[in-house]
């Protein structure tokens, strides 16, 4: 009996295995093409991936150029734009300044024409304002050599011959 309960025991295991061994057998031959497929598909994606990966470093470097480019530009751009302001400030400067000499100078010819209207041409040649009229007749104004001439003459006090106020 002991043998007869072995015998029946060693059978029953060689059933189950011999199932087990035709169930891995059906699914190594049916899940066979299962894998393949996932292989195959696998496979595509490493390719599908690699063109990704070479599309996206050319991309990455053409924006690394556009960026250098872009920064060397702007770094120009502030360049000019510092010249430039660099230059108004200097043309604003000149300007207020030749501003303030013409007003000067328009006060002491509008004074000059005031006294002249008056008939105090002696007097006027004795002001400021007549010293600056003829710093202004010397140094600034686009006369022509001979009225320069006259006008020095006149605020000197010297060639007033036929003058009369």
């Amino acid at each position: 009996t002991m043998l007869q309960n072995m015998q029946t025991k060693v059978t029953e295991e060689g059933k189950r295995e011999e199932d087990l061994f035709h169930k891995f057998m059906c699914y190594c031959k049916t899940s066979r093409g299962d894998l393949e497929k996932s292989i195959a598909d696998a496979e595509a994606k490493i390719e599908g991936a690699g063109a990704a990966l070479k599309e996206a470093t050319e991309k990455k470097a053409q924006l690394d150029a556009d960026v250098k480019e872009h920064t060397a530009s702007r770094d120009e751009a502030k360049k000019t734009m510092a010249e430039a302001t660099a230059l108004r400030e200097k043309e604003a400067e000149a300007y207020a300044k030749n501003k303030a000499d013409l007003e000067t100078n328009i006060a002491a010819i509008a004074k000059a024409v005031a006294a002249l209207e008056k008939g105090a041409a002696g007097a006027f040649l004795q002001t400021p304002s007549a010293a600056a009229v003829r710093t202004w007749a010397m140094e600034r104004a686009d006369l022509p050599d001979e009225s320069r001439q006259e006008l020095l003459a006149f605020l000197s006090g010297g060639d007033a011959e036929g003058y009369v106020p």
